[in-house]
């Protein structure tokens, strides 16, 4: 099966994108929210990152139940 990255829809704050970081490298959400906050504070090219990548990055489809 190929793995993809999509935002998450289960675990997200904004706009899902550090949660399916987290999901497609396996690792907690959280520390790729703090990963994310330390390059906003250092320069600030973390916030322009995070708006590209919420445009950029494709929800997760919702499959029909049944």
């Amino acid at each position: 099966m190929e793995k993809k990255l999509y935002r998450s829809n289960s675990s997200k704050l904004v706009a899902g994108v550090c949660g399916g970081i987290g999901e497609y490298l396996n690792v907690d959400p959280t520390l790729v929210r703090l990963i994310w906050v330390l390059f906003c504070c250092l320069g600030g090219s973390g916030f322009l990152a995070y708006m590209i990548a919420a445009i950029i990055i494709p929800s997760r489809p919702e499959y029909p139940q049944g």
